[in-house]
């Protein structure tokens, strides 16, 4: 297993006025495009020109567990990592953290499919892909 594989990915945002909803705090639907969107630059980061160019990679199940809220302003940060890789899915693992005091705001564990780029089906990839995305194989 590559270590490479273990480090997680992480940058700080702070909370936009568009990210806020009717209740005054950020949207549920915002967190779920921040899990995405931080996925795609640590795949975007790590994987290499080939890979990047051979795969692309569609959500097949989200969890998450909203614990607290975000307000307008704050600056949060959000990591993610990967998990275990099974034949036709790899589990990847979101926190976004209140930088200001360390508190657990939102958790998420999602479940990629990696797809061919060319054909848009699903592929087992090769065993360069299991190396750098997964924690270890199921």
């Amino acid at each position: 297993m590559n270590t490479k594989s273990l480090e997680k990915y992480e940058k700080e945002y702070v909370v936009q006025a568009s990210d806020i909803d009717m209740l005054g705090h950020v949207n549920n639907v915002v967190y779920v495009q921040w899990v995405q969107d931080i996925a795609t630059e640590a795949w975007n980061a790590t994987a290499t020109p080939e890979q990047r160019e051979k795969l692309f990679w569609v959500v097949a199940k989200h969890e998450i567990e909203y614990r607290r809220p975000a307000f307008e302003n704050e600056v949060l940060v959000i990591r993610t990592w990967v998990g275990r890789a099974g034949e036709k899915l790899f589990t990847r693992f979101t926190d976004v953290v209140r930088k200001k005091d360390g508190k657990l705001i939102v958790k998420a564990l999602t479940h990629w499919a990696p797809i061919d780029a060319q054909t848009l089906r699903p592929i087992k990839p090769g065993d360069d892909v299991y190396e750098l995305f997964s924690a270890l194989m199921e």
